[in-house]
This record gives structure tokens, sequence and C-alpha cells, in this order.
């Protein structure tokens, strides 16, 4: 015993290795799409276990750094990241994870094959999943807003040449207002020296910026003497790579994401370029936030899936009592109960991304349309709050291995954690959900679609979850009919739990979906199983006046 070693846990090509993602394109995508992607993607899931995992760890080593000035006492503010941060991004661009989204090669199913991109390489890239997020999300804006000067712009955002291909920040947070941008304080000046299209200079200070060395940035200011918000693009660099009028104050000190520059930046004078005229800002960058919380929905799962991946092979290595942690029933069970976490964080962060995918295809009907302004702020929420359960569990399951940083075990939740803050927190997003209940047929769409479809489970084998999903649609529409008759506190105080419950009971309509396609097909055994695991519990435990709200967090 004394010469003995723990071998540690290990990954193998993460596509196939993935017994749902393979399956669910299977069931989702058109055979002849298929075909002409699965290459790509298992070529990306070796990727994710070998030279990105390496990558991924020299970036994580070699965190950015903030150089004020230059040798000889000139203001410089250079953030030097490393090589491996770099190498990500070429690589990021050369497997299309921006491009594939835009080329839109197999139309409504585009967003598919690029949010399976992203889910194998983002596990692998040490955050660089958040600057493609911001990328994207700007390149969606530029879409939707173009002119002459964006035009170009947006070719860089999404093209696959590592040389041309640019990336984007996103500076909403400042002191004054963090979630709550009507708090921003950042004022543009129209300027007398404007050139190339840059007709305002920007003043103010952007509390928190990721992505710092982007090429651009997309910004909301108040143009001087009027009352609403605007968006704005900022090129961050003159030609000779010298920041244009931008002071970096300090790198962020951050839990986690480490090897993500995100910076505190004062603007003193920035030229930026108006988006899509004056106002209406923040109905503007909705668009962005679209894009940006489904993106954070996909990297929750996928980092749910990474930590049972390596928990679960750890539990095939590791022995205490006489056998392995696999062989133990309670470790098993627990394993089971994250997966189960994974396997409808996964349903629920696809079913927004087809919905985008048809959305931006012009293919959406109305009442799709509506469904996903409901479903991505529950999705987004939902995801990240399970992504910190099942990382929190993961570290547990290594022992005193998942609590010692060499392991690597610990990133997982420190990253983690940063998910449930990111595009909004569970309080913002869930008061988002209330509002898309109040502007828009949402929750009508949502039951309609969701009875439609346990309508065509008619396989015998789900016939008792069928009727408990049932049972949890009735709870959720007699909340909101009693919430539209309440005080605004009640519903309020209730937000959490509710979205909760769409999300839960979301999840579970896919879930019967899935299992019964499996059924008739012969894919992924454990399908079943899984379904009536999750339908057996308390899908909409929404609260009422004798007793506290739940909580929602919950894994098992």
């Amino acid at each position: 015993m004394a010469d003995f070693f723990q071998a540690p846990p290990r990954l193998t090509n993460q596509y196939d290795d993935d017994p749902l993602l393979a399956s669910y394109l299977r069931w989702r995508l058109p055979r002849e799409m298929l075909v002409d992607i699965e290459p790509s993607l298992r070529r990306l899931g070796e990727r994710a276990a070998t030279d990105l995992l390496v990558l991924d760890a020299a970036a994580e080593a070699s965190p950015p750094r903030h150089m004020p000035y230059d040798a000889w006492g000139r203001r410089v503010d250079h953030i030097e990241t490393s090589d491996a941060w770099r190498a990500l991004d070429r690589i990021a661009a050369e497997e299309g994870l921006v491009a594939t989204g835009y080329e839109r090669a197999h139309g409504a199913h585009s967003r598919v094959d690029q949010f399976a991109r992203l889910y194998l390489y983002a596990p692998s890239s040490a955050t660089y999943s958040c600057p493609l997020a911001m990328t994207d999300g700007a390149a969606r804006l530029l879409e939707l807003y173009p002119d002459d000067l964006t035009r170009p712009v947006f070719q860089h955002l999404i093209s696959r040449d590592p040389l041309s291909f640019w990336t984007s920040g996103q500076w909403m947070t400042e002191r004054s207002g963090g979630s709550d941008v009507s708090g921003t304080s950042t004022i543009a000046r129209v300027s007398s020296e404007a050139a190339s299209g840059y007709r305002y200079r920007l003043y103010g200070t952007k509390w928190f910026t990721s992505a710092t060395t982007s090429q651009i940035a997309i910004t909301l200011a108040y143009i001087e003497d009027e009352k609403n918000l605007s968006v704005f693009l900022v090129r961050l660099r003159n030609d000779d790579g010298s920041l244009r009028d931008i002071q970096v104050n300090r790198l962020k000190d951050k839990l986690g994401t480490r090897a993500l520059p995100t910076a505190e930046l004062t603007l003193n004078g920035t030229p930026a370029h108006l988006i899509g005229g004056k106002g209406e800002g923040v109905r503007k960058i909705a668009s962005m936030f679209n894009v940006t919380r489904v993106y954070n929905a996909v990297a929750a799962v996928a980092g749910m899936r990474r930590a049972t991946a390596l928990a679960r092979d750890y539990a095939a290595r590791r022995v205490a009592f006489g056998k392995r942690l696999l062989d133990h029933p309670l470790h098993a069970e627990t394993l089971a109960a994250m997966e189960l976490e994974w396997r409808a964080g996964f349903f629920l962060a696809f079913h927004v991304v087809e919905l985008l995918g048809r959305q931006e295809a012009g293919e959406a009907t109305n009442d799709q349309l509506a469904l996903l302004r409901l479903l991505i702020p529950v999705a987004k929420l939902y995801t990240a709050k399970q992504a910190v359960a099942v990382a929190s569990e993961a570290v547990e399951a290594f022992g005193g291995a998942g609590y010692i940083e060499d392991t690597g075990i610990p990133r997982l939740l420190r990253d983690a954690q940063v998910l449930s803050i990111w595009e909004g927190t569970t309080n913002v997003l869930s008061l988002d959900v209330l509002r898309a209940l109040e502007k828009t047929n949402a929750l009508e769409a949502f039951l309609s679609d969701s009875r439609n479809r346990l309508a065509e489970i008619r396989d015998e084998t789900f016939a008792a979850a069928g009727a408990r999903v049932r049972d949890a649609l009735r709870d959720i529409e007699a909340f909101a009919e009693r919430a539209a008759a309440d005080a605004r506190e009640y519903t309020e105080v209730r937000a959490r739990s509710f979205s909760y419950a769409l999300a839960r009971t979301m999840a579970a309509v896919l879930f019967l979906e899935y299992a019964q396609w499996s059924v008739a097909s012969g894919n992924d055994r454990s399908a079943v199983a899984a379904a009536a695991r999750w339908c057996a519990r308390d899908l909409a435990p929404i609260g009422n006046d004798e007793g506290p709200v739940p909580s929602p967090m919950f894994i098992g």
C-alpha cells in the first residue's frame, strides 16, 4: 500500500463517449444532415479530450496580466494573454463555432449543429466560450441592424479564418447599474473630430467587461440630452495596437474563469458608432441577450456533462471498502442523480436552440416565438443553478482529491458559479419570466405546446408519467391565474419556484418524447428509466399561503 498511487480520471472522445448527444442528433436532425456534420463533431470530440484539454490547462495556469505602462513610462494598458488562450481563439475560428450559425448551411437546424460544437468545445476551452457568446450576440445584433460601417465588422465576427476572425466584448455592467441597465451613467457626445463613421465619443466607467482583449465591444450609453439608452459599437484599438481613449483600471480578481480577461475600464472620449439609430437600446440588445443566454445554458449543460463524465470514470477506478466506488449502490445512485440533471438541462437547452434556429430562419410561428421568449430565461436560470449543484456533487464524489487544486476538480465548481450571475442572475431572470407572461401569450403557448406534445405520447409505458406532467401543467396554470388576480408581491416572491416549475415540466415533456422515440428506434436504453424518474418528482412545487415557498434546488 505504501507505493499506491490513485489513477486519475480520464476522458476519451467526448462525442463517442456521450450517450445522449449522438442519440439526440439522430432524433432531431435529418439523416443527410447528420451524415454531413458527424465527422466534424467526432473530430472535435477527440480534440476536446486531447489538444484542447492541454490548452485549457495551460491557459488556466497562465492567467492574463495587466501591464499599465511600458518600459519608458508611457501608459499603454496592455493585457497579456497566454499562447494557449490565443490558440483557443484560432481553433474556435477554424471549427466554425460562430460561423456555423450564420452560414446556415442546414437552415433552421444550423443552430443545433453550432451548439453541438460549442457543447463539445466549452468544457475544454478555459471559458473561451464566453468571448464566443458575446461575439455571436454582437453578430446577431449587427445582422439585424446593418450599415456600411458594421457590415465588414460582421464578416470578421463570423469568419472561419483565424487571421480575420474577431471577437466582441459586451460592456453593460457599471457600478451604478449591474443587471439594471437603466442605471447606466456612460454618456455619448457627438464628436467634432468624427472620422470613419465613429461620430460619438463615450465617457464613463464600465465596472465589469469580459473578453477585454477583443477587437470590438457592444455597449450602452445615454446620448447627451436624450432620455433613452442607445447601443454603440466600439473599436478597441487603433491600427498600431494602442487603445482608443480607453484606460484599463485593473483586471478583476475572480473566483473562477481565471484565464478569461475581465477588466474595469474608463472610457475617456472613446470613439463609438451608433447602431440602429437613437434610443430603444434595451429593446435592441435583447437580440444579443437571447444568444448569450442560450450560450450560457449550453455551456452549463456541457459543464454538467464534464463533471459527470469525470466522476463516473473516477468511480470506475477508485476502490474503497473492498470494491470500486461504482459498485457501491449509494455512490451509483449519486452518479445517476447527477446524470439525470444533466439530461434534463440538455433537453431544455437544446429545445431552446431549436426554437432559436427556427426564429432566425423565419420559420417560427407566433406561438413558437412567444415560447422562445419565455424559455430563454427559464433555460438559462435553471441550467445555471443546476450546473453549480452538479459541480458541487462532483467535487464531493472525488473526496479529498476533489478539494485539491492540482487535480483540476475544484475548477468545475469555481467556473460553474459564474453561470448563475452572467447574463442576469436567477432573480433577475425569474422576474423577466413574469414580464414575458404579461407582455405575450407565452403561458398559453407553453401550455398548448406541452399538452399537444403529451397527446403524442401514446405508449402505455409512459401513462403514469404523462399523468404527472399533466398535473404539473394544471398547477402552473392555476398559479398563473391566481397571480393575475393577487398582489404583485405574491407573484414576485414565487417567481423563482414558478420558473423552476416551468423548467422541470418542459424537461419532463421532452424526456417523454425522447423516451418514446428511443423505444421505437432502439436507441438509448436508459431513456425510459430516466423519463420515469424525472416525472416521479414534484415538478411544480410553486408554494402556497400555508407554508414557505419550496426551494427549487435539489438533485435526485
